[in-house]
């Protein structure tokens, strides 16, 4: 099965071809094609994604991905067999440019399509065993061996942190049952999320105050790497402390829920309680390794509490926030300390926002697809996955 794959839920375009063949033990992917427009130069001015300035960008730019995907994959329209596009969670004004794209497709191609819900394509991502970069990919149970098969694999915890998002999500199996916002709790539920600001959000604002750009996450994680190499080679120390603490939010809180808002309000107070002068280099590095610190802490202590009283069998990383080398490595060493568990992470090209991850959701939901579908097709932004 020929799937291809439209995603433009926020501020990139992301159109993939992917090929999906189903053998014994499970199913073959291999990903023909993966392009992703960034629309990073048109936001970063303004420290934040301007969702009508993403829309026209994705107006611009996703016919153009369109012809580059299929050249890339060597395919035709005419040799697609399915058409898979996100609905919902995202900005309204994104998601409608994606859904008549593809609705305009299908009906012009006579091509069935459906409609994924993007926190679900990011879990699914993360069940993709990449040989050479995201080429001749292979879902997880297609691997020979008792850890590998399917019915070991769940229940299973997923986190999943971008920029919009910060939810902890206990999944049942992969594959929504037919329903109309594709998500329910004989599949999926979600088990916590964010009260305020995202994690993804919360990066991208304390990067805003400090100046240090946008997207604020990569630039963080820059400089806390430059904090913590010099204080290794400083100190004597393994582990690097901070001459201040940032709180941790609701880590402590007997529920699996989140808060960030409260924690960039901190960064503000004590960088504006700094005297100017003070406000040095070492500063914001030392300030940055904290920030993502505190953050990773609240991400690892909740999802590894939600494991244990759910007796997750897997834990899953996903997200666009999922390319944190810290948080990756932090919650991998948390997880080996808990018995018979499994850590899946996604190739850190299917983390962010991509049309492949959204094909790949699409072939585990096919029993949704209805005749003549591109009628029902609609965008919405608050689409939950359970």
């Amino acid at each position: 099965m020929t799937i291809l794959g439209i995603e433009t839920s926020c501020d990139d375009t992301g159109i993939a071809v992917i090929e999906a063949t189903p053998t014994k033990v499970g199913v073959k992917f291999d990903i023909l094609s993966n392009v992703v427009s960034s629309q990073i130069k048109t936001h970063a001015p303004f420290g934040g994604v301007v969702p009508n300035l993403a829309a026209r960008e994705h107006l611009k730019n996703i016919e153009p991905c369109l012809k580059t995907a299929l050249k890339e994959a060597d395919k035709k329209m005419s040799e697609i067999d399915l058409i898979a596009v996100t609905n919902g969670p995202g900005l309204i004004p994104s998601l409608l440019i994606g859904v008549n794209f593809a609705k305009a497709l299908a009906y012009r191609y006579k091509k069935p399509i459906i409609g994924i819900n993007h926190i679900e394509a990011h879990i699914a991502a993360a069940l993709i065993l990449s040989g050479r970069g995201i080429s001749n990919s292979k879902f997880l149970i297609s691997k020979q061996g008792p850890k590998y098969k399917i019915q070991n694999l769940f229940p299973a915890i997923a986190l999943v942190v971008s920029g919009g998002h910060t939810q902890l999500v206990l999944v049942k199996k992969i594959g929504s049952p037919p329903h109309q916002n594709f998500g329910g709790g004989d599949t999926y539920k979600i088990i916590g999320e964010t009260r305020d600001d995202a994690a993804g959000e919360c990066f991208d604002k304390v990067a805003k105050l400090l100046n240090l750009g946008y997207p604020g996450g990569p630039a963080i994680s820059r400089q806390a790497e430059k904090w913590k190499s010099e204080f290794l080679i400083s100190k004597s120390e393994t582990n690097p402390k901070t001459k201040f603490q940032l709180p941790r939010p609701m880590v402590n809180h007997k529920n699996y829920d989140f808060s960030f808002s409260g924690l960039k309000t901190a960064v503000l107070y004590l960088f504006t309680a700094q005297n100017s002068k003070l406000r040095t280099q070492d500063f914001i590095q030392e300030m940055c390794f904290e920030t993502q610190q505190a953050i990773i802490d609240v991400l690892v202590s909740k999802t590894i509490n939600a494991a244990k009283e759910y007796r997750a069998k897997t834990v899953i990383l996903a997200g666009g926030v999922a390319a944190n080398k810290e948080l990756r490595e932090q919650l991998a060493a948390a997880v080996k300390k808990i018995p018979h568990s499994l850590f899946l992470i996604p190739d850190f090209k299917l983390c962010t926002d991509n049309g492949a991850m959204i094909a790949i959701a699409a072939y585990f939901n096919q029993k949704n697809i209805k005749p003549i579908n591109w009628k029902i097709i609609k965008a919405d932004a608050n689409l939950r996955i359970g």
